[in-house]
């Protein structure tokens, strides 16, 4: 009989508690013992950053004589990497049973604590796997988050955190971090936007047909005003998920060129991987 490995058992357990987040992040909210608790096991020291998806990108950088995108930042990772694991499929779209996105897009996982992980819910894999995995994650409409996130040392029971790096595919419906406007300020804040990023509403192409507000923002920074659809850019991690569901290019991405050296400086700062 195969040993079912602790990984397989959170993941039974988190499928079930799955819909509770919502619930589970308020009381971050009312609770300041609570807040302290929860950021300790599961945020501690967490730094992650969204990076949009690239297909519906409006403005390119030309860069050194070559287009650069936002997921090159993330390749570019992924090429520096000897650990790469993937899972086998998408913890939050299997525990809510997505039908609109697919379900076997699982997380990229980088660094020697990779080793660590079950061989039950993921596989090892080659640059070139987990770089054709970002194309397919990207032609599916999903947008990327990529950083240290201490939840997933704790339902994978891995360590050290530091030898981590989560590369997640996030749809609107499903992610994790849909929580991100119940969560308390405290822990929101360090899901960040991509630096130079900035999501821009043309009035003028707008239909109002509010495709952008069916549930498309995870974090709830678009809203309709005197009919007129608005963008908190406060709130705004710039995912890119509205500019996917716009059907009249209403909703566009930019970037500036801040954003290659900016970004690829923080990677290089949260990349500890390579030494530990």
């Amino acid at each position: 009989m195969r040993k079912i490995s602790f990984a397989e058992i959170s993941t039974f357990i988190l499928k079930y508690i799955f819909n509770w987040r919502f619930w589970i992040a308020e009381i971050t909210k009312k609770s300041k013992a609570y807040k302290k608790i929860i950021d300790k096991m599961l945020f501690e020291d967490d730094e992650i950053i969204v990076v949009p998806n690239t297909i519906n990108i409006n403005k390119k950088i030309e860069s050194e004589g070559s287009e650069f995108l936002p997921t090159e930042v993330i390749k570019d990772v992924i090429r520096r990497s000897d650990d790469i694991v993937i899972m086998d499929t998408c913890l939050c779209r299997t525990s809510n049973n997505c039908q609109d996105y697919p379900q076997d897009i699982g997380c990229i996982f980088l660094g020697p604590t990779t080793r660590k992980i079950s061989k039950n819910i993921s596989h090892k894999a080659t640059v070139e796997e987990a770089l054709a995995h970002i194309d397919k994650a990207d032609a599916a409409g999903l947008s990327h988050i990529i950083g240290r996130n201490k939840i997933d040392t704790v339902w994978m029971n891995v360590r050290p955190g530091k030898g981590l790096l989560t590369i997640c595919h996030c749809c609107p419906c499903c992610c994790l971090w849909k929580v991100y406007p119940n969560l308390h300020g405290d822990i929101s804040s360090k899901l960040e936007k991509l630096d130079g990023v900035s999501v821009k509403l043309h009035e003028d192409k707008c239909k109002l047909c509010k495709k952008c507000l069916d549930d498309v923002c995870m974090f709830q920074a678009i809203d309709i005003e005197d009919n007129k659809i608005t963008i908190n850019h406060d709130i705004c991690r710039g995912c890119g998920l509205c500019v996917n569901a716009c059907k009249f290019d209403a909703i566009t991405i930019d970037y500036t060129s801040e954003t290659i050296d900016n970004v690829v400086n923080r990677l290089d700062d949260l990349i500890e991987i390579k030494d530990l």
